[in-house]
């Protein structure tokens, strides 16, 4: 792999993890559009790290006061966040369906639903889900509201987006809407959620890694570039996301999740048609 597809790859990690439109679509039909092999297990971790670093990194001072909370320490700066003292718990709980599916469904996920025509399907789908949520959603709770039922619902939906197309910030960022969590809080909660579970998708793929003999000596330079760059431009993305919410709509990334659908399918049929 050369460094200029680690970082362009690493940089559609880092934009597309954190925005409602699915880094799992656009990391695998990067290669199917533009004609690469695939990126491998090595680089995909890689980027797991780095988008994982990401979350850490943005919600240090979240964290800290979530796990303080959570353990009974008298550390809650913020006052969002401390009118949710068992926080913590709650997410842990919510990121057990994503773990139970992701780890029953690994193989099927990575061989039979990388179809290019339903990752397509999945991007229309949920796009359409999300214009309806962010059309009729009360957007009453901030994150201290989230109540058991809100977190559980979101973590159940998070373990949809083990389909490719899904989006795992969008699929649960559409569910807080429809529990009534105003938009930036919903895509907080989401970040939030996302972090054990990226954890615990990266440590299982590095055990997998370490199974076959590790990092090849030529990929230790992507590896490590892939992953400061998917932090990196996670981290950006992030801030901006969250700030954008505040004021806008989800409308651009509806649109561009039907569009980006219809395109995906229209390629795959035109390809099947003329291979």
């Amino acid at each position: 792999m050369s460094l200029f597809h680690a970082v362009l790859l690493a940089i559609v990690q880092g934009f597309t993890e954190f925005l409602p439109i699915s880094s799992s679509a656009h990391l695998a039909l990067a290669p199917w559009l533009l004609g690469w092999e695939d990126q491998g297990l090595t680089f995909d971790i890689a980027l797991h790290f780095g988008t994982l670093a990401a979350v850490l990194i943005y919600f240090f001072r979240d964290w800290m006061q979530i796990i303080a909370q959570g353990l009974g320490l008298n550390y809650s700066p913020d006052p969002e966040l401390r009118k949710s003292p068992k926080l913590l718990w709650l997410l842990c709980l919510a990121t057990i369906p994503v773990g139970v599916v992701g780890l029953a469904l690994k193989d099927y996920v990575e061989t039979t639903l990388r179809s290019p025509v339903l990752i397509g399907g999945m991007l229309i789908a949920v796009g359409l889900l999300m214009g309806w949520a962010d059309r009729v959603g009360r957007r009453e709770k901030r994150i201290g509201d989230v109540s058991f039922g809100d977190g559980m619902s979101i973590g159940l939906a998070q373990a949809l987006a083990v389909i490719p197309g899904t989006s795992r910030s969008g699929i649960t960022i559409v569910t807080g809407l429809f529990r009534g969590i105003d938009r930036e809080s919903a895509a907080k909660f989401s970040f939030l959620l996302s972090t054990p579970a990226i954890g615990g998708a990266a440590a299982k793929s590095f055990l997998d890694l370490m199974e076959e003999g590790g990092v090849a000596p030529e990929m230790v330079l992507p590896f490590v570039v892939g992953m400061a760059v998917s932090a990196l431009t996670g981290c950006i993305v992030i801030r901006y996301f969250l700030q954008f919410l505040r004021g806008h709509t989800l409308r651009f990334f509806v649109a561009y999740r039907i569009i980006f659908g219809i395109i995906v399918i229209a390629l795959a049929y035109f390809r099947h048609a003329t291979g």
